[in-house]
């Protein structure tokens, strides 16, 4: 992949029940194309992630979201799981992180159950999107357009269904990215 992103600092944001492999392989797609990737939460310390209904490995959160400022980044990217996004929506903190990224224009990322927090934050109507197949009538609701297919990108929006999906999804994120101002 390069250094296309080189200079570039991604947010990933994040809770305890996060998707691991949602959350390590963008990581480390973005870092491998010469970003900086911060690991924003709801709390300081440790994240514990899981695979599927397992626990997974845990993860340092580099800063927590309360104290977070879109400015200080130049994209962002929710990661799954079906506990973590459940967690996130609920929080005004998160919303309104989630909602800079979008009032700035800065282009952002979820897969698989992550759409859930984009739609606490009201960022989904008029966009299409795609998520884990069961979000399909949630995201309908909140005005958006569902569509079945591996990666979709609506206007620096980058969505995807599932885990078998990330080698689309972080090749696409790092092209967005890329291609994003700062």
């Amino acid at each position: 992949m390069g250094t296309t992103l080189q200079g570039r600092r991604i947010a990933f944001l994040a809770t305890d029940g996060v998707e691991e492999i949602e959350l390590t392989e963008p990581r480390a797609a973005v870092e491998e194309a010469g970003a900086t990737a911060d690991l924003i939460s709801l709390s300081s310390g440790t994240i514990q992630a899981f695979e599927h209904l397992d626990k997974g490995g845990t993860h340092g959160v580099d800063r927590v979201v309360a104290d977070a400022d879109v400015a200080d980044y130049d994209a962002l990217v929710l990661p799954g799981g079906v506990a973590n996004p459940d967690f996130l929506r609920t929080d005004t903190d998160v919303r309104r992180f989630v909602r800079g990224f979008f009032d700035a224009g800065k282009p952002v990322a979820a897969i698989c159950h992550a759409p859930w927090t984009l739609i606490d934050a009201g960022v989904v109507e008029g966009r299409t999107l795609t998520s884990w197949p069961t979000l399909r009538t949630d995201l309908t609701n909140a005005g958006a357009t569902w569509v079945d297919e591996e990666c979709f990108v609506d206007r620096g929006l980058v969505t995807s269904r599932k885990p078998d999906d990330l080698p689309a999804f972080c090749r696409t994120i790092v092209k967005e990215f890329a291609g994003a101002r700062s």
